[in-house]
């Protein structure tokens, strides 16, 4: 893939004709380029003329670099020396915008962690409002001391004092422009950011890692799309079962297939489907706000209404889909769907309660996957259903698990061609003794290829949700020696003081980079350090508005449970910890707090509720993690301090530092 409209050597580029290199930069770009573009493009070609003359024989320089991961290129990529400058010029402008500052953050830090051959080099992230006058400015390192510089904003005529007072405080060796070049760029995206990729046109590959250390998203992509192509030819009907770690991307395997066919007039027509409410309420919002930038860009007004109507049909919630099915009994039109945490489903019970309840239906008597089964076995020729299955995740009451979906059928379709993930066994997935039923099964296979094993979400420590489950499971040796496999790249600290936690985040936080507070639903004793787990949030303003926004998660007001952050994530989290799951010397102990006082939950099933709650909150930050274990206070008899210690200590023992 030609990462940029138009490179060169400085010297070429110092040669060329400024015509010449806006006529590459028109004839490079995948969209019509309009008067304002070109005139911005002729400006930055002015300034760096100017500027590059000195440097004639040290570099090169990339026009409208890409980074898919964002849906986004940078303005201008200058290798300079030992120094990759990340150029970001807003021409006619005389200030330095905070969003603006962010941004040009942003593509350098998408170098740094993405690109291969940026991960040890010094990058400069400069913003240049070229009508701006003169100021000073200072050459910085950010917190994590990975060469990222911090920020310069300059004008114009300071762009060459800039680049020599940044390159005297760089004193690394020279980079090599064709060994830079040749790096892979291997990202891995928020799923927002994916979706978002994806929808826009990108591949998989353009936007998720592909190191020999990760099990290749692409793999498994084509794996479900050889079943669907298999099924269709055939005439079979299918179900593939897709299993990962948290964090492995599992969803954005699942958003991958249905934009590969989101054409309703194709016959191979998918769609996405999840019943986690707010997470389809994100993905849509998230989509439309992009497609209505991006039409905007291209001259074409799009109002957000008819943006959103046309993301519903990519992205559905599961129990719309399931209506719809009961209100007809006819064939969807769909013939691919794509079931996100497949696992999650109602059972029997659940699921008649609410027909009863809510749709009038008196005597529903199927559970939520063998209903979901059915309607797309009135496909008179083929169907396929892919069911996405995360270990660990069931988090609310009557949650069947991915026994049920086997269970279903083995009963009543035992027709369907069955395609299981290898690492169906394993026993986070809670399969049981379904899978052996399953294998009767007279087209029943088992693939490879249908398990990520490896977490994409934690980029930079790829074992946290091993730390997690073993920190969980009480196996403290274990948890002490991967503590120490992902310590210097993934930072997780304790503390026992909100604002000190607080106050760790921000500091850690680069660009946009989000950070927010995740607690258990159940922590309800909360409320003297200022969070109220029962104050209504938006899902939508908490994850998508950007720090300026008092409802969004920067503020560190409002906070997150488990059932607004399943299947997203963040860059940081501060994991407040109450005393519902306490550590007692060798076990965890469940509380629920009613009325005036804890209650110790006894129930089986409510007990892995909330242990899977916990593994949720654990398991969302990306780049590392503050664990709060509040002090408690004696004289509150619902906040005593044994309440709180024992975990305190055990967390503690595992290695975690404590600060504040």
């Amino acid at each position: 893939m030609k990462r940029a409209y138009y490179s060169d050597s400085i010297a070429t580029f110092l040669e060329r004709s400024e015509d010449e290199i806006v006529g590459i930069l028109t004839s490079g770009s995948e969209f019509s380029v309009e008067t304002t573009q070109t005139r911005a493009w002729s400006g930055q070609i002015r300034i760096l003329k100017e500027v590059l003359g000195p440097y004639r024989d040290r570099g090169r320089v990339y026009f409208e670099y890409s980074i898919p991961r964002l849906g986004k290129r940078i303005d201008v990529v200058l290798l300079l020396g030992a120094v990759i400058f990340v150029l970001e010029f807003k021409v006619g402008e005389k200030d330095f915008p905070a969003h603006a500052v962010d941004q040009v953050t942003d593509y350098a830090l998408d170098l740094k962690n993405f690109h291969e051959t940026s991960h040890n080099c010094s990058i400069a992230p400069v913003l240049i409002a070229t009508k701006a006058p003169s100021s000073t400015f200072a050459v910085t390192t950010t917190p994590l001391n990975d060469k990222l510089l911090g920020p310069i904003s300059c004008g114009e005529g300071m762009l060459p004092e800039v680049i020599e007072k940044v390159l005297e405080f760089v004193a690394d060796v020279e980079i090599d422009a064709s060994k830079w070049e040749a790096g892979r760029y291997c990202p891995t995206p928020t799923i927002i950011e994916a979706a978002i990729a994806l929808y826009g046109g990108h591949s998989v590959s353009e936007i998720s890692r592909s190191d020999a250390g990760a099990i290749n998203l692409t793999q498994t992509s084509d794996a479900i799309s050889e079943v669907i192509e298999r099924s269709r030819s055939a005439g079979h009907k299918s179900i593939c079962f897709v299993t990962g770690v948290p964090g492995a991307g599992k969803t954005l395997v699942g958003l991958n297939i249905a934009t590969q066919h989101i054409d309703k007039d194709s016959e191979l027509y998918s769609v996405f489907l999840s019943g986690n409410g707010p997470l389809v309420a994100i993905l849509r919002e998230a989509l439309a706000r992009d497609r209505v930038r991006r039409q905007k860009e291209n001259g074409t007004r799009l109002t957000k209404a008819k943006a959103l109507s046309e993301v519903k049909a990519f992205v559905q919630n599961v129990h719309h889909f399931r209506d719809d099915c009961l209100v007809s009994s006819g064939a969807p039109i769909e013939h691919v769907v794509l079931f996100d945490e497949a696992q999650r489903a109602w059972n029997k019970g659940q699921t008649a309660s609410f027909m009863s309840r809510k749709k009038g239906v008196a005597d529903f008597d199927l559970s939520e996957p063998e209903f979901l089964i059915s309607c797309m076995d009135r496909h008179a020729d083929w169907a396929v259903i892919v069911c996405l299955v995360g270990g660990g995740q069931e988090i609310n009451t009557g949650e069947a698990g991915i026994g049920e979906w086997i269970e279903s059928l083995t009963r009543a379709y035992p027709h369907w061609h069955v395609y299981l993930s290898s690492k169906m066994t394993d026993s986070e997935y809670a399969a049981g003794q379904s899978l052996d039923m399953a294998k009767q099964l007279p087209n029943c296979f088992v693939r490879d290829e249908l398990h990520l094993g490896v977490s994409m979400r934690s980029f930079r420590a790829e074992k946290v949700s091993l730390l997690v489950k073993q920190l969980l499971d009480q196996e403290l040796e274990e948890a002490r020696r991967t503590w120490k496999t992902i310590d210097r790249n993934y930072p997780i600290v304790l503390s026992r003081d909100m604002p000190v936690a607080k106050s760790w985040l921000r500091n850690k936080a680069r660009g946009t980079e989000r950070y927010g507070i995740v607690v258990s639903s159940q922590a309800q004793r909360l409320k003297p350090h200022a969070i109220d787990v029962r104050s209504p949030v938006d899902p939508i303003h908490w994850f998508l508005d950007g720090k300026e926004d008092v409802r969004s998660s920067y503020y560190l007001e409002d906070v997150a449970s488990e059932f607004l952050v399943q299947g997203l994530e963040l860059d940081w989290t501060c994991v407040t910890w109450d005393a519902d799951f306490r550590y007692s010397p060798g076990e965890w102990q469940h509380w629920s707090f009613c009325g005036d006082r804890w209650n110790q939950i006894r129930k089986p099933e409510r007990k892995t509720y909330l242990k899977n709650a916990y593994r949720v909150l654990l398991t969302r930050a990306r780049q590392g993690m503050v664990i709060v274990v509040p002090k408690g206070a004696d004289s509150d008899p619902t906040r005593r301090h044994e309440y709180y210690d024992q975990t305190f200590d055990y967390l503690a023992s595992v290695g975690i530092p404590m600060i504040g």
